[in-house]
Parts: structure tokens; sequence; C-alpha cells
């Protein structure tokens, strides 16, 4: 721990941002992808699982198939998730003791001590160990626990922070790591791997970054070996120095332990110091975040509390970034502002007679586009008052003549005194016949000035209910009503008087037909004043 803590603030003030190599900038894309890809590979150990799981299911009542299962769901949880590796455990060290094997009850009680370890639970897992007889166990079983148990140790001494029981942690880490190299096979890669372990924790870096770059160049590892060789040498790097190594060291770390789904896993967060040293602080702040996010999902209590230290620092940078772009950025929008203001004065002007053009302009368009459509309303309006102002002259002359006749008729019939004939005169008027004459004609002259009117009025209409006029009509009713309103007639009371309806009448006519149409109310009588005149 306290290695770790050193490794956070040597550089704390005096490390400046430098530029990573293409190489760095390679591996980092390569584990950007990999974090944007976690859920995939969470998805294929899930399934594992799952599998496992259902052959569980299927293992019944036969014990060592169910312990066979059980220690294998322990092996894909013991990295990945604490409590579900724990009840696996419980489970193994329970149909051992049922077995009262000793083989089989020392194999899962180390399984334990490995459980307790991973979640930081040291004295338990001390215990647990303290307590096995190694000595009935076969050479793969003391390998194993040799090694656990110094495993423990070394952790219980970064953990624990103390000069005095760390040094005894490490001596007593360091006599079982031997025990575990007196076992172990010098051709396999759990002998350079501890061979790597014990000369780092000795002291000896240069000796453990050859073993450990032994151990990846001769063997072909897993990700989880992978992950576990190369985030040891990323530390070696660091206490060397060599700070470039130990940032692409810990990338391909990061990177193994995301393939295999390892949440108990340190490379992560100490990249993200390296990060930060380096002034990244962004990256830096965003991976101590998923470094903390896979200790809680793990629930692995060291690993938080060790994260917790640098997660603060980090943030705490990140704020300060935060805080000096703001600053940098009021400065630099103080300056734009008052270049600004420069320009904003020098272009006020140009501005200004823009803007009175474009006014000039835009009041020019909107005059031009009033004389336009008032040009066309005016020929529409010639037209119909050179047809109607003609049309009535004739017929007014035609009527005044024939008014000027029944009166001189009636003149002569009082003078005469022949006052039955007269009441005959009047009963017997041929106003009647003059108004459908007067009709026929303004349906003419009408039709002239809009010879499609009836069409475009239908058009409003569903077929069914269309006007459809007699042969000897030319307008009904109907069609009149909102033919004087093309003319310009709104006037109820006009249309009234010329029709010879009441009010009331031509009301409900007009009610009638709208209430027929196809468009909207409120738009029947603009589409009737849309009809164009020829």
């Amino acid at each position: 721990m306290k290695r770790f803590q050193y490794l956070l603030f040597c550089f704390l003030f005096f490390a400046a941002p430098a530029r990573a190599s293409s190489e760095t900038e390679k591996l980092l894309k390569e584990l950007e992808d990999c974090i944007l890809n976690k859920d995939q590979y969470l998805v294929q150990k899930q399934e594992r699982i799952n599998d496992l799981v259902g052959k569980l299911q299927q293992a019944g009542d036969n014990k060592n198939r169910v312990m066979e299962i059980c220690e294998r769901l322990f092996t894909e949880y013991k990295s990945f998730i604490y409590d579900s590796a724990f009840k696996y455990v419980i489970k193994i060290n329970d149909l051992a003791d049922e077995s009262g094997n000793p083989y089989f009850i020392n194999r899962a009680r180390i399984k334990m001590g490995f459980s307790f370890l991973s979640s930081g639970l040291f004295k338990e897992s001390l215990d647990i160990f303290d307590n096995l007889k190694p000595s009935l166990a076969d050479t793969a079983l003391r390998k194993e626990y040799y090694s656990i148990f110094a495993r423990t140790y070394f952790d219980l001494a970064d953990y624990d922070n103390d000069d005095h029981f760390a040094r005894e942690y490490r001596r007593m880490g360091n006599l079982y790591l031997d025990s575990a190299i007196h076992i172990l096979d010098d051709h396999t890669p759990e002998y350079w791997s501890a061979i790597g372990l014990k000369k780092m924790k000795s002291g000896d870096l240069e000796g453990s970054a050859d073993a450990f770059n032994y151990l990846l160049s001769k063997y072909s590892l897993s990700d989880h070996e992978m992950a576990i060789a190369t985030s040891s040498l990323g530390y070696v790097y660091s206490q060397l120095g060599r700070t470039n190594e130990a940032i692409d060291m810990l990338i391909k770390a990061a990177i193994a332990d995301i393939k295999s789904s390892t949440k108990e896993t340190v490379a992560l967060r100490n990249l993200a110091v390296h990060l930060y040293n380096k002034g990244d602080v962004d990256r830096a702040y965003r991976y101590i975040k998923i470094a903390f996010d896979d200790a809680t999902f793990y629930n692995a209590r060291h690993r938080k509390i060790e994260i917790g230290a640098v997660l603060p620092i980090i943030e705490g940078e990140r704020i300060s970034t935060i805080e000096r772009q703001k600053k940098q950025l009021m400065q630099y929008s103080v300056l734009l502002t008052l270049l600004s203001v420069l320009i904003i004065v020098f272009a006020l002007i140009i501005y200004k007679q823009l803007k009175e053009l474009k006014e000039v302009k835009r009041k020019l368009q909107e005059t031009n586009n009033d004389l336009r459509l008032m040009n066309e309303s005016l020929l529409e309006t010639n037209k119909i008052k050179e047809k109607y102002i003609g049309y009535f002259f004739k017929v007014n002359s035609i009527y005044i003549e024939k008014i000027e006749e029944f009166q001189k008729a009636v003149h002569r019939k009082i003078v005469s005194r022949q006052f039955d004939d007269l009441d005959d005169l009047i009963k017997n008027s041929y106003f009647k016949k003059e108004r459908e004459n007067l009709y026929i004609n303004f349906d003419k002259i009408f039709l002239k000035i809009f010879p499609h009117f009836v069409d475009e009025f239908n058009a409003l209409f569903r077929e069914e209910d269309r006007i459809i006029l007699r042969e000897d009509e030319l307008l009904n009713t109907d069609l009149r009503i909102f033919a004087l309103m093309r003319l310009g007639i709104s006037d109820n009371e006009q249309i009234a008087k010329f029709l010879n309806y009441s009010v009331n009448t031509i009301y409900t006519y007009k009610t009638k037909i709208k209430n027929k149409s196809i468009v909207p109310r409120n738009e029947f009588e603009d589409r009737i004043m849309a009809i164009k005149a020829l």
C-alpha cells in the first residue's frame, strides 16, 4: 500500500504532461475499444456460467460430479463476483467435509482462503491456511497452498502500510513463495511468475523484469495469466522509473482483465495514476471510475479502499482543470470581446447602410407586390365593370322605356275613367317576366367573365352534392348567391333585394351550401373569391 501511495504522489507536483508514443496511443485505442465492448465479454462469461449451472442441475446426487462443477463455477466467479464465488466455495467445503477425504478438504480450504484473500479478508484467509496440513496434499496442491499463502502476506503488507509489520509480512510471504518455487517445475509459466514475484518483493527489480519478460516471451498465457504478468511488469517498470514502458504494460493488463471479465484487479487503477501524472486527467478519471465500479461489483473491500485513496485526488485535479479551463476561457472571452467590439465598431456603419438598403429593397418589393396584386384586381374589376356597366345601361334604357309606356297606359285609363281596365292592367303586369329576363341576362354576362365558375364551384363539394343545372338554366339561385359574392356583393340584404328573397332566406341558402362543402366553413368564401376571371 505504501509503495502504491508513493507511486501516486511521487510525481504529483513535478510530473509534466507528455505525449504518449505511437505504440501507447495504439494500445490506448485498443483499450478504449475493449471498454466499449466490455458488455460482450460479460455476456460470454455469463453464458459459460449459465452452462455450468445447467450441468450442475443435471448432476443430481452425483457428489463427485457436483463438486467438480462447483469448482469450475468457483473458478469462473473467483475474480468476478465475490458473493457468488463464496457461495460455491462453501458448497465445495461442505461436500469435502462430507467425503472425509483429506485431499478434498485441503483443496476446498485453499479455495476458501483464496476467496477471503480476494475480498480483503486477510485474517480469515490466514486462519484458513494456518489450520491446513499441506504435507498431506500432493505436489500440485502444495504449490497452490504456498503460492496463495505467500500472496496473502504480500497483499496484507501492501494494505497494512506500516514499516514494522509490512516488513514482517513480506518476509513471511517470501518464505512461503520460496517453498512454492522449490517444488515448481522451472519449465512452467507458474515457476517464472513466482520467480518474478520473488525478485520484485526482494527488491531485485531488474531481475523481476527479466523473469516476467521471459514468461511473456516463452509461454502462451490465458487472458487472466497475461493480465497478472503484464500488471506485475508494469509495477516493476514504475519502480524503475521506466514510465512509458510501465504504461504500455498496464494497458495490456487492463485489456486482458476486460477480456477475461476480471473484476478483482489493479491494472486499470495503476494505469489511471500514471495517466494522471502524465496530465491526461480526463482519461485517468474515467479509468479510475471504471476500476472503482469493478471493485464494487466484485465486493473487494481492500481494492475499494485503495481506489478511494486515489479517486478524490484525480477527481479534484479534474475539477481544478475544468476551473482552469473556465478561467482561460474567460480570458479568451474578454480578449475576443474586445476584438469583437472593434470589429463591431468598424462594421456598424456598413451594417447600418446595408440595413437601410435592405429595408429600401424590402419596401420596394412590398410595393411591387402590392402594385401587382392591385393591378390584377383592377384588371379583373375593369373587366367586370366593362361588361356590367354596358349591360346595365342597356337594360336600364329598356326598362325606362317600358316604365314610360306603362305610365302612359295607366294615365290614359285614369283620364278615361276606365278603372276596371286599369285594375286588369296592373294585375297583368309583366314585371315578373322582366325579373326572369334580368336573371338570364345577369347569368350570361357573369359566365362570360367567369366561364369556369360552375365547375370550380362544384369542385368544392362531393360528387353527390354538386349542382346539376337543367338544360334551360345557366345559373340557379344557389349559384347566383355566390356569383354576386364573387362580384364583391357580400351584404345579405343587397343579395336578397336582387334575388327578391328575404335576408333570412339568403342566410339559410348560404349556410346549407357551406355545410355540404368539403372545405372548412371559414375557408369557403375565400375559395369562391379565388375563382379567376378570364
